[in-house]
């Protein structure tokens, strides 16, 4: 019988096999019919700590002793003030309040409209956003919109509103970058400026330097244009740091931040903004509230899974890990230096990646579903983009699974 189940990014009509999960563990999950599957993605770079870090379950079993869902308009709960103040605590200042909801894509969505809600508010209203070429920052209306237009969106093309799209900052291509981005902030009704800091993740883990990020959000300072880092898949040390944007020293506008907010094990995002955005909302005027919500708003028992994952980061040595993983990824990418068919080698923290066959990435490539089945036949779940092919496994994740990864990658080489 054909499952009901409707599965995200999948063309069902290709007839490609789905294990079931039956239980997952630090960097591993396991198949009802016994197989050991290394998870080197992190089940879609959600998971920092490993699967089920004992912590976080504990948190999260603890919390449904005691609340499940609560409104979260005009109520609140202990769960969400801790995490909040502790976000805020946490996090560099200017940023210092934090709205909650409940995927990247939802903190994408409430970050744009925090924006152009600021500049309509102060009496001073801006509406075009500017993007960089290749970016992705959800599937929503708004996250598609100032995404990358193609095979993601295409159909709903008639939804999406327009952006103004820099030029991606290539090595050489830099200052093209910066002064289209002048050119913008000239223009005088540019709200706000989104990106995904150093690197992009669906479109395919493209590096930039963090020089460009720190003149890109001077030029956004000096021209009043709102600066916001969607540091979804980049924050919580995936690219050796807390936050991408330390690595740049620059503090955005607003910050969109989800994934391993709770170490990946339940859904929740926050977005964190300066005063002055908080405050243009702020009103007698009732018709200035910040409109947006949803549902599960702040939810108790994802927030208290936030909290666990703050006390591994203050009380576990997080960051030596990261940097020994980052190291080994980076020890084994040197050997694959002798391959001619796996190009552009790079690495950003613990993720690492690389082309294999064609310098460019197709997400629609051919290759794609062979490389996927390929790995999955050899127990790994590695997901490439196109033919680009990226690893970003937890940071428990030992020599023995790198190795098993890194050796499938290499095996990988003749499909070209």
């Amino acid at each position: 019988m054909t499952s009901p189940v409707w599965r995200p990014f999948t063309q069902h009509g290709l007839g490609e096999p789905v294990p079931k999960v039956v239980r997952a563990e630090g960097t591993a999950l396991w198949t009802e019919d016994g197989r050991r599957v290394v998870d080197a993605i992190s089940s879609w770079w959600v998971t920092t700590h490993g699967h089920r870090h004992p912590r976080i379950m504990t948190a999260i079993a603890e919390a449904t002793q005691r609340l499940d869902q609560i409104i979260f308009a005009g109520w609140t709960h202990e769960p969400a003030e801790q995490l909040a103040e502790e976000l805020i605590a946490m996090l560099p200042d200017p940023l210092a309040y934090v709205f909650y909801s409940d995927s990247g894509s939802t903190s994408v969505e409430v970050a744009l409209k925090m924006a152009l809600g600021y500049w309509a508010n102060t009496g001073r209203p801006r509406h075009r956003i500017a993007v960089m070429e290749s970016s992705y920052h959800g599937d929503t209306i708004g996250g598609m919109s100032v995404g990358a237009r193609g095979a993601f969106n295409r159909s709903y093309a008639p939804l999406l509103f327009d952006v103004d799209t820099l030029p991606f900052p290539d090595e050489g291509r830099e200052q093209t970058t910066l002064d289209a981005l002048e050119r913008l902030c000239r223009g005088g009704d540019l709200a706000a400026l989104i990106v995904e800091p150093l690197i992009l993740g669906a479109g395919g883990m493209r590096i930039y330097a963090p020089t460009v990020l720190a003149q890109m959000r001077a030029i956004c300072a000096h021209h009043e244009v709102l600066f916001i880092a969607d540091e979804v898949m980049t924050g919580w040390g995936r690219t050796g740091t807390l936050l991408a944007c330390e690595q740049a020293g620059v503090v955005p506008d607003i910050l969109c931040l989800s994934k391993g907010l709770t170490g990946g094990a339940v859904p929740l995002a926050v977005t964190v903004a300066t005063a002055p955005i908080f405050e243009a909302h702020r009103s007698t005027d009732r018709a200035k509230m910040f409109f947006h919500s949803s549902s599960y708003t702040a939810n108790p028992i994802a927030c208290s899974a936030a909290l666990a994952n703050l006390e591994v980061w203050r009380d576990e040595p997080v960051a030596e890990r990261i940097a020994t993983l980052a190291a080994r990824q980076q020890d084994r990418l040197n050997r694959l230096s002798g391959h001619p068919a796996i190009l552009n080698r790079r690495r950003l923290g613990t993720i690492t990646a690389m082309e294999l066959g064609a310098p460019d990435s197709a997400y629609l490539s051919d290759l794609g579903p062979r490389l996927l089945a390929f790995f999955r036949d050899r127990d790994l779940l590695l997901r490439p983009l196109g033919n680009t092919i990226y690893v970003m496994p937890p940071y428990c994740t030992g020599e023995d699974d790198l190795d098993r990864i890194y050796d499938a990658i290499e095996a990988a080489v003749q499909f070209v």
